[in-house]
């Protein structure tokens, strides 16, 4: 299942991105992947970006999911 939103984290049975967050202990990092005819961004924290027919607009929604200094 994708979300975007907290809960429903991968590896984390309460779902979200743990107690640490979800950009601390290195479990902070994109992909892209495709369905279909479209692409999205995704996220060990469990986020996932929007559908999109565009590979480069995915990874750039993988890159502006990244807080600053990360990536």
């Amino acid at each position: 299942m994708l979300s975007d939103g907290p809960g429903g984290g991968p590896g984390d049975p309460q779902g979200g991105a743990g107690s640490d967050g979800p950009y601390r202990g290195g479990t902070h990092r994109t992909s892209t992947a495709e369905q279909g005819a479209f692409a999205f961004a995704r996220c060990t924290c469990g986020w996932t970006g929007p559908a999109r027919r565009a590979r480069s607009r995915a990874r750039t929604d993988a890159a502006d999911h990244l807080p600053d200094g990360i990536g």
